[in-house]
């Protein structure tokens, strides 16, 4: 709807959606369709093709018509608006117990839930998301959002918009969009589908054909674009053709008078055949749900009344029919078409059955009530941080001249903070005195002759001024209610006096003050953007986002700043030579890394080097896999396998270690009470640590696990979920969760090595992650998170990546020959982490190489980062020192070979100190950090795609250590 409504459709509740298709047809499905359908009248079959408008914040009246129509009518979907979380459930309850069909309950959360319902956290709107240049962050939005819908009972969500919003005085599109970047609209809004889709909720592309370029809005009259279809398919059509080929599941057509399209007059394009059948259905091959726009929206009702408008949409080929003006009035239209002919009762019933499909699909065959309890809490758990992370990636910094920014805190000026178009008590004024002295000043819909005073007074009375420009409107009506003072005001002080000027709202108000010599855009005006803006004034946050559309000649869509802040929080990109490097040297880096995939060593790579905090070299080189030809980008996220040990459960270790709860001369038996009694109850954590303990490498689980034809035993993997087989293992595979006591058997029962020694065994650490999980509480995903990954900022770093990221944005690992039977991308490739899902000491983590040198560094300095604390220098030192006579090893770190010397290819590096410590991992993967050198180098690929265990030219052509070296020697070493 223009701001209201939009839907989509699914394929399984308990999995993602089947997109831009049919409701798959299963025989259950079609059974269970076909059973309601035949107790359906003529009447009911066309009322499941309406949705009505439904309310939790209305009086008795509103539910007493609504339950006529649920009860009566027999209506096959609510819409929700305005209301709060558990009035709407208890609605949803009680008008789902009335339905003689389950009703498809939906709602417009273009940002979340929270756009209509209170207190639930809102998430930035579709303009600040287009500012965002971190891809899963929009996925990871998509899937919260989709969360938030499930447990709302809420089916479909009409978002995400992807019209291009190339006409700044839009007045109902405008920041609803993700910008005017076409191929930007069309990816962000891709992510964000997948993600609702993948919790299994129907995601809806609006509004077909594109409302972007109207200065009209739709809510009140037919806007006109007057464009050839030459020009619809080079900019409108392209977001909405590259979604149904990426399976959004609906689409929801504007009101919009297109003639190029329909030649008719005043004839909506959601009314018109050639647009929904001959464009979207024919041309773009679309065969999901397709909605209409609100019916009762002037830019239709203006035209078409008493029911004809429900008879010319479904003429048109619309599946469903949101929000008529009277439903009475619809239903009875309709029937009289069908019996003149007009329409034909074979199409309504086909387009039923489809309903009824979809609504199968998305598990209303089975309907529960929601849980009311902890509701709101439950909608709010994760909405907080992830909302702050995308709006730490979004802030953008447009102007830096003289190098004004960062402001320093130590340095003594007078500084003053003016907010204009907010009365008082600003939450910027109060972040600003976080880091210096301030004083406020504000400026509200005042004279000329007052701003000229204010501005002669700050002038004469401050060094610097910060001028915020608040509380404006989000729409382009009346200069989005900033006045000709305030703005004469804000060009004053930035023209005549040190200043920074952030625009705490819709960019497109930045028009107003182009030429601020420092200009950040901070897109909404609440306290967390004025947390992040204080930030990013005195250096301790580096923005990170580009505008998503043009505000002024001189600030063009994609204009960003990412290289003037102290960068204390994040890893910024020096050139090499400012650290002492040869360029020309460095290049040997890319010749190894390429020829690594010229002979097969790999399909692709990303390579990493830091020094003294700051990125020296960051690439990626190669493809996804030797068919997949997408290249590898530096935001690929890697499956790092045993660097989980020292990424993960060492590290958890050590803050434990930190804390006293953990010992490293206490023993297994004092930790894990299901050990007690064995011969491993006596094992200290310090040997167990330093794989000297007596483990075997591993135990034969696939004897356990395989037939005797080396297929996957069905007693203990299913290929659908439910809950005794609940354990994701890989796509379709699930085995049965009280299966993980027999394995954790198998470990307590194994037998031991008695002969003192190393032996390297993924045993050691899959016990430490128990250990890490028995002190704590929580299970290691979540310790590591909240401990570490959250905190320090690693956005891409964590187990279970398939949650978090689309499937594409995750490089592929081994296509398995025997156990799983398939190619893996996003479940762990190590088969024991599998198998307690995919969480485990020694395996499933996931992370790109940014994110791995923001926690090396953390190491480097001492255990600090970003002005907090994680883990003592001395815990440091302890762990990562050589800590045994019996191998190199440190404390769950890996170290280099004590003695080097004669070794064509010493481990692992020539070159480096032996104060270094990392991991490798089998997957391809390996991060070294060298304090004496302040180096750290993360080197990740998936070597193991398409068959691990038979290509190990990685290794043999001892690729991670020349580049190793490639880099000392650029050093001068």
């Amino acid at each position: 709807m223009g701001s209201a409504a939009q839907g989509q459709q699914p394929a399984a509740r308990s999995s993602a959606v089947n997109p831009g298709k049919e409701p798959a047809a299963s025989s259950a499905a079609r059974h269970w369709a076909d059973s309601v359908f035949r107790t359906l009248s003529p009447e009911q079959r066309i009322a499941q093709l309406i949705f009505v408008r439904a309310y939790s914040n209305q009086g008795a009246a509103h539910v007493r018509e609504v339950t006529r129509l649920v009860r009566d009518k027999h209506v096959g979907g609510l819409v929700f608006f305005q209301g709060g979380p558990v009035r709407q459930a208890s609605l949803t309850n009680y008008y789902q117990r009335l339905a003689k069909v389950p009703l498809f309950v939906s709602i417009d959360g273009e940002w979340g839930l929270g756009m209509r319902l209170d207190s639930v956290i809102s998430f930035p709107r579709q303009l600040q998301l287009g500012a965002v240049q971190d891809s899963s962050l929009i996925y990871r939005m998509g899937v919260a959002v989709g969360e938030q819908c499930r447990r709302m009972g809420i089916q479909i969500n009409f978002a995400p918009v992807v019209d291009i919003n190339n006409n700044p005085e839009n007045p109902v599109i405008n920041d609803r969009s993700f910008g005017e970047n076409k191929y930007r609209v069309a990816r962000w809004g891709i992510q964000y589908m997948q993600g609702m889709q993948r919790m299994g909720i129907l995601a809806c592309a609006k509004h077909f054909p594109g409302h972007g370029d109207t200065n009209t809005d739709s809510h009140k009259a037919l806007p006109t674009i007057n464009k050839s279809m030459a020009q619809l398919h080079a900019l409108e059509l392209y977001p909405f053709q590259q979604m149904v080929r990426a399976g959004v599941a609906a689409v929801m057509v504007a009101h919009l008078d297109i003639p190029a399209i329909d030649k008719r007059p005043h004839r909506p394009t959601s009314l018109s055949y050639k647009n929904v059948t001959g464009l979207l259905k024919g041309e773009l091959g679309f065969t999901g749900i397709v909605f209409t726009d609100a019916l009762g929206m002037q830019g239709v009702a203006g035209y078409f009344t008493h029911g004809q408008a429900s008879v010319e949409a479904l003429r048109a080929g619309n599946d469903a029919l949101l929000l008529p003006q009277d439903v009475d009035e619809s239903i009875t239209a309709v029937r009289a078409a069908i019996g003149k002919g007009i329409l034909r009762q074979s199409e309504i019933d086909a387009r039923v059955k489809k309903i009824l499909m979809a609504k199968y699909a998305a598990g209303l065959s089975q309907w529960e009530p929601v849980e009311t309890a902890h509701l709101v809490e439950d909608l709010n758990s994760h909405t907080a941080a992830l909302k702050d992370s995308l709006c730490r990636a979004s802030f953008t910094a447009l102007r830096n001249e003289n190098n004004m920014l960062p402001l320093r805190a130590e340095k003594k000026e007078k500084l003053a903070c003016l907010i204009i178009g907010t009365a008082g008590n600003h939450p910027l004024v109060q972040e600003l005195k976080k880091y210096r002295s301030v004083d406020a000043y504000y400026f509200s819909g005042g004279t000329y002759a007052a701003g000229a005073a204010l501005a002669d007074r700050l002038k004469k009375g401050y060094d610097r001024v910060i001028v915020a420009v608040t509380g404006y409107s989000r729409y382009p009506a009346h200069n989005y209610g900033i006045s000709q003072p305030e703005v004469q005001l804000v060009k004053q002080l930035t023209q005549e006096m040190p200043s920074v000027a952030v625009a705490f709202g819709n960019p497109y108000a930045i028009r107003n003050f182009c030429e601020a010599p420092a200009l950040l855009a901070a897109y909404e005006d609440d306290a967390t953007m004025s947390r992040i803006a204080a930030s990013v004034i005195f250096g301790k946050t580096d923005p990170r986002g580009r505008l998503p559309v043009t505000v002024c000649p001189g600030l063009p869509s994609g204009k960003g700043l990412t290289d003037f802040a102290s960068y204390r929080g994040y890893l910024p990109y020096v050139p090499p030579e400012k650290l002492g490097m040869n360029p020309a040297l460095l290049k040997e880096v890319d010749s190894i890394a390429r020829d690594g995939i010229a002979r097969g060593a790999y399909p692709g790579c990303v390579i990493l080097g830091v020094r003294d905090g700051r990125i020296f070299y960051q690439k990626a080189f190669g493809t996804f896999s030797y068919t997949d030809k997408r290249p590898m980008t530096t935001e690929t996220v890697f499956d790092l396998a045993s660097v989980t040990k020292i990424c993960a459960t060492t590290l958890s270790c050590m803050r434990l270690y930190d804390e006293g709860a953990l010992r490293l001369d206490k023993t297994l038996g004092d930790y894990l009470p299901w050990l007690r009694g064995t011969d491993k109850a006596r094992l200290t954590i310090k040997n167990v640590m330093l794989h000297q303990a007596g483990f075997i490498p591993d135990f034969p689980y696939r004897e356990l696990l395989l037939t005797d034809d080396r297929q996957p035993n069905t007693d203990i993997f299913h290929t659908v979920r439910d809950s005794a087989y609940s354990v994701r293992v890989a796509e379709n595979m699930y085995m049965r969760k009280d299966y993980e006591d027999t394995l954790k058997a198998e470990i307590r029962d194994s037998k031991l090595n008695h002969r003192p020694g190393y032996v390297y065994s993924d045993i050691d650490f899959q016990l430490m992650g128990y250990i890490v999980e028995e002190i704590t509480g929580l299970r290691l995903d979540e310790y590591v998170r909240k401990t570490f990954y959250g905190p320090i900022g690693m956005i891409s770093t964590g187990f279970l990546p398939r949650e978090r990221y689309p499937p594409d944005e995750i490089a592929p690992t081994e296509c398995e020959k025997e156990f799983r039977m398939q190619c893996l991308r996003g479940d762990v490739h190590d088969p024991r982490a599998a198998m307690f899902g995919g969480v485990a000491g020694h395996a499933g983590l996931f992370s790109t190489a940014y994110d791995l040198g923001m926690l090396m560094q953390m190491l480097l300095n001492g255990g600090s980062w970003n002005g907090r604390q994680y883990i003592k220098p001395g815990t440091i030192k302890l762990f990562t020192d050589y800590s045994t006579s019996l191998s190199r090893r440190g404390i769950g770190f890996d170290k280099p070979e004590k003695d080097r010397s004669g070794d064509p290819s010493p481990y692992p590096s020539a070159k480096c100190s032996d104060q270094t410590f990392g991991h490798t991992g089998y997957t391809g993967t390996c991060v070294w950090v060298d304090p004496q050198y302040r180096f750290t180098y993360v080197f990740l690929s998936n070597r193991v795609n398409p068959d691990g265990g038979a290509n190990l030219k990685l290794s043999h052509m001892d690729i991670r250590g020349k580049i190793q070296d490639a880099f000392y020697t650029a050093m001068g070493r």
